[in-house]
């Protein structure tokens, strides 16, 4: 019979209350096990679920901004007691977790930022080549997650010679018409990608993928155009050089195939054709390089074009441009057809003979190699 009236009674209850009133009558007031807030404090609304009223009563500091502190549920429940929030369900929940959320920005898009608001002002190039450094060592910056904005430089400073720069951004604050405020403060170089030594390199040597590393230097220490590291390979130092040096394109050189004072061999190369003698280089060259050797037989001095290590051939009247050197290669010439080319090649390679002597002169150290005539 008491168990019929209380029903009745409850019943009426709902039906007489406004229905947000009998939904609050109703709820059940719940803990979280994990909150995430975007203000400074933490309010009642923020721990549990169904806090009616009670939902912007603070209650907590909050964390740190990108932080979580841990609050046990003796803790919780003893301050909701306190505000008078009563018959909260804890359920299984040993702990409440409280993250602060928060916005961050890394310290490379910091100096990326800095760096974009100075590209192509003040003297200065691209922006990727552009090194910042920040007065304070400044590691990644959080703000309040209500900064969603891009950062705008509004105010920028710079002074070439010393490279110091003062710049101001704004950021749009979603809880606030008036934009937050961030200054910084440091110098800013602009540098290039170079080659540099990692070791004494005399300019003899042939440069080694070992000897050379890839740095980025500021722009003023390397006048001229820098050399990159693929092209530093292989080649040759106009002069000694030290650790630590950069290189650029005008300190290097292909590496010399003929050396002043060595031994060559000079040829002399034609359609069908081709002959070699011993020589003295009287300068150094690298491939391609037009250098004067002498020839020893004849000790006559002829120019020709360096066309690999020790060779030099020398350019054909029939000739536009030097051919390849060839270990050896068999004349198409005729029988008849090679007192001529050895005339000619006699008139460029041995010195001429006097007077009537000349048509009997000989070529020696010369050879001729010729192939079988073919038969008609």
């Amino acid at each position: 019979m008491i168990r019929t009236t209380l029903a009745t009674i409850s019943a009426l209850l709902a039906l007489a209350l406004p229905a947000a009133a009998a939904d609050d009558f109703m709820a059940t007031p719940t803990l979280r096990a994990s909150v995430a807030v975007s203000s400074d404090v933490v309010r009642v609304g923020d721990l549990i679920d169904n806090a009616g009223s009670a939902a912007l009563i603070p209650v907590y500091r909050s964390p740190d901004l990108g932080t979580t502190g841990t609050l046990t549920v003796g803790q919780v429940l003893s301050v909701l007691r306190a505000k008078q929030v009563i018959g909260v369900m804890t359920g299984d929940i040993k702990e409440v977790q409280v993250t602060r959320l928060a916005r961050t920005l890394a310290s490379k898009d910091l100096e990326t930022a800095v760096a974009s608001a100075l590209e192509r002002r003040f003297g200065l190039g691209d922006a990727a080549n552009i090194t910042v450094t920040f007065d304070r060592g400044i590691a990644d910056m959080r703000l309040d997650a209500s900064n969603t904005g891009a950062l705008q430089p509004v105010a920028t400073r710079y002074d070439a010679r010393g490279g110091r720069f003062d710049v101001t951004f704004e950021i749009n604050n979603d809880n606030s018409p008036t934009p937050t405020k961030l200054r910084f403060t440091g110098t800013a170089i602009e540098t290039v990608e170079v080659a540099v030594l990692t070791r004494d390199i005399d300019r003899t040597e042939l440069l080694k993928a070992s000897d050379v590393s890839l740095e980025r230097r500021p722009k003023a220490e390397v006048t001229g155009e820098p050399a990159s590291r693929d092209r530093t390979l292989g080649m040759q130092l106009r002069r000694p050089m030290r650790a630590g040096m950069p290189i650029r394109v005008a300190d290097i050189v292909k590496p010399d195939f003929v050396v002043r004072d060595q031994a060559v061999t000079i040829i002399y190369q034609v359609p069908g054709v081709y002959l070699t003698t011993r020589g003295k280089a009287i300068e150094s060259g690298a491939e391609g390089d037009t250098v004067s050797v002498i020839n020893l037989q004849s000790k006559r001095t002829l120019t020709g074009i360096v066309t690999g290590r020790g060779q030099v051939t020398i350019q054909g009247a029939s000739q536009s441009a030097p051919m390849a050197p060839a270990v050896e290669q068999t004349s198409s010439l005729k029988r008849d057809e090679v007192p001529a080319a050895a005339a000619l090649a006699q008139s460029l390679i041995q010195a001429p003979a006097p007077g009537a002597h000349v048509a009997q002169a000989q070529i020696p150290q010369v050879r001729v190699s010729q192939a079988p005539a073919k038969s008609e």
